[in-house]
């Protein structure tokens, strides 16, 4: 047998594999996951049965042009269906604008910290990160990041709001970002927590992109929806970038029930409203306990609150996981937690109240 190994890309040496939250162990102490900001509502009225439905079909390939949940978006958003391009979750269509984009010898810029498949993708595509401090405040410093444009520059992530930090960008400051962008660099939104915004100063990503032609916007049905397992996501975008992630996507890659439960979720948008207005209820509560209790804690208007912690942040986590929660740590950094179940987010609150108190 041959001792040579199959020549791989230089570019995948060192990139570190995505780390997804940590779930609460069968039979250990942890009974609740707010480790990976999901839903804690089951699947929307209607969506379940879709689903069943579905099922009974799956020895079928799906839809490959997802022409049902393309026509629903396109609906939904007053776009042309040819601006709507769907794919494995967000981060899935972001991996495929990475490829539509940005190769060696390119620049790819965006805050950090934030989303953590930022780094991962841009690495796969063969570009360079440009990662630019959030600041003090742990928001983005858009005019740092206008400043470090050149023209390497294919593409930049703006995540708003941010994860993990929950903190927005608002419509001053992104159009005064955005003027600055030339026109051939794409601009990606990503907006999976937009559902939770109740900041009226945060503008609607599709409202910049209708009158920019170098925006694109990310959506997932993943967090508020609660499709996270299904792996469904979508981008709005002009011509030619729409286009063009239709020809980056893995054939087949939505499948069927994804894409029937993605429709069936979107028609349940009432249910929808109230859910989502209970967790954001639920986060006003945890912000206001936590400040209560001495934190400062940036503003968030995702489904998550941040804490910095620094050097305390993983005895911080396993403190945590021994009460019966798991939360999402980033070690020397600080801890992103869900807003889960109530009873979790109570387990929570005593957690932070201990260890304020160094108990």
């Amino acid at each position: 047998m041959s001792e040579t190994s199959p020549k791989l890309r230089a570019e995948l040496e060192g990139i570190p594999t995505y780390k997804p939250g940590k779930p609460a162990a069968a039979g250990g102490p942890a009974a609740y996951k707010l480790s990976s900001n999901e839903n804690p509502y089951p699947p929307l009225p209607g969506v379940m049965e879709t689903v069943a439905a579905s099922a009974s079909a799956f020895n079928r390939y799906p839809d490959m042009a997802c022409t049902a949940l393309t026509a629903e978006l396109a609906e939904r958003f007053g776009v042309p269906a040819s601006h709507v391009a769907t794919g494995t979750g967000s981060v899935g269509v972001a991996q495929q604008l990475l490829q539509a984009t940005s190769g060696p010898g390119d620049e790819v810029i965006y805050a950090w910290r934030s989303f953590e498949a930022y780094p991962i993708i841009t690495r796969i595509s063969g570009a360079a990160s440009v990662q630019v401090p959030l600041t003090p405040g742990d928001v983005h410093d858009l005019d740092a990041m206008a400043d470090a444009i050149t023209d390497r520059t294919r593409l930049i992530f703006v995540c708003n709001p941010n994860n993990p930090t929950g903190t927005v960008v608002r419509r001053s400051e992104l159009e005064r970002f955005l003027d600055r962008v030339p026109g051939d660099v794409l601009v990606v939104l990503d907006e999976a927590y937009r559902e939770f915004i109740r900041d009226t100063e945060v503008p609607d990503g599709v409202e910049i992109y209708r009158e920019r032609r170098n925006v694109c916007v990310l959506r997932t049905f993943s967090k508020a929806y609660g499709l996270a397992g299904l792996r469904v996501g979508f981008a709005i975008a002009h011509e030619p970038v729409a286009a063009a992630l239709r020809k980056t996507a893995v054939p087949f890659g939505v499948s069927q029930i994804a894409q029937d439960a993605a429709v069936a979720s979107l028609r349940a948008e009432d249910e929808l409203i109230g859910r989502v207005g209970s967790l954001v209820c639920e986060r006003n509560r945890v912000m206001d306990a936590l400040r209560t209790q001495g934190w400062t804690v940036p503003e968030t208007q995702a489904n998550f609150v941040w804490l910095r912690l620094g050097e305390s942040t993983v005895p911080f986590a396993q403190a945590c996981e021994q009460a019966g929660v798991v939360v999402r740590p980033f070690p020397g950094e600080g801890v992103r937690v869900t807003i889960g179940e109530t009873e979790a987010n109570d387990i929570f609150l005593k957690v932070t109240e201990g260890f304020r108190k160094g108990v």
